[in-house]
């Protein structure tokens, strides 16, 4: 089956900007060198670590910030600066797992509702009771029955984003599959699947791109609060949010205790949010 004449396709598609345009630029290009800055720290955290960040150190108790400890030690005598290294590291692994996985399980029920109406009105029903539940509301009631973790934390994430990637594509696909192009092709004797296949997902997939953005912006905060309030990733294993947990009781000794960790989450949520508006402002030119 050949494809379409290009001349019927949309100016959506002709003049799309290009998404490496997008990112070298502007926000766009400061949003990339926040995460990459931040994920480069935590991927070679084994290696610029000054201390292993379960390390007890003798007599480092409560230090402010010096040379030796960048943002000073902890109530167990544990360097901050370590610990905040490998808590980037766990952060992004499960942020960078679970939002994939719950944007491809999203996508494929959106795009599964948009096949018949009996299945729409279930996949919608669902995403309206995960929808109900804040995240970390959820993620209290899932530890309480699994148990606090990091796989706990990886399930409400993907939960979280099932039903956002699954409306975002059912949205898209019902408005793209009713222009012109679309009609040509069906016209033409193409197939649902060699339309959709061709036509209809090529064209969704920006501003799935946009929602991936804020999506990992969203579970980097998911995570962190997790482990904040107790029910994310588990002691002695570096949290970012544990360890800002740790440091509210002793903020009067040490603030560079909370402050570290506070940045690094700051950093990350920002640079993902910058990202998304870059994306979000290339698909409106």
């Amino acid at each position: 089956m050949s494809s379409i004449d290009p001349a019927v396709e949309p100016e959506l598609r002709s003049r799309r900007r290009p998404v490496v345009k997008a990112l070298t630029r502007g926000q766009g290009l400061a949003g990339v060198l926040l995460v990459v800055v931040v994920g480069v720290a935590g991927l070679l955290a084994p290696w610029l670590a000054p201390f292993d960040p379960n390390q007890q150190i003798s007599g480092a108790n409560l230090l402010g910030p010096s040379a030796e400890h960048w943002f000073g030690t902890d109530t167990v005598n544990r360097d901050v600066f370590s610990r905040v290294l490998h808590g980037i590291r766990i952060n992004l692994q499960i942020t960078f797992i679970a939002v994939p996985i719950g944007a491809v399980l999203g996508s494929l029920l959106g795009l599964v509702s948009t096949m018949h109406s009996a299945l729409d009105v279930v996949a919608q029903r669902m995403f309206d009771v995960v929808l109900a539940f804040p995240a970390l509301i959820l993620a209290i009631a899932l530890a309480a029955i699994v148990g606090p973790g990091a796989l706990t934390v990886g399930i409400v994430i993907v939960v979280a984003e099932i039903p956002v990637f699954g409306r975002n594509v059912r949205t898209q696909v019902l408005r793209i599959r009713e222009l012109p192009f679309v009609e040509a092709s069906e016209v033409i004797g193409a197939s649902r699947w060699f339309t959709l296949r061709t036509h209809v997902l090529p064209n969704a997939m920006e501003p799935l791109a946009v929602q991936l953005a804020l999506s990992m912006s969203v579970a980097v905060f998911v995570e962190s609060a997790m482990s904040f309030i107790g029910i994310g990733v588990r002691p002695p294993e570096p949290s970012l949010g544990s360890i800002v947990a740790d440091a509210v009781p002793n903020l009067d000794i040490n603030a560079a205790f909370a402050i570290g960790p506070l940045a690094v989450i700051a950093a990350l949520v920002l640079g993902f949010l910058l990202i998304a508006q870059a994306l979000g402002s290339a698909r409106r030119t």
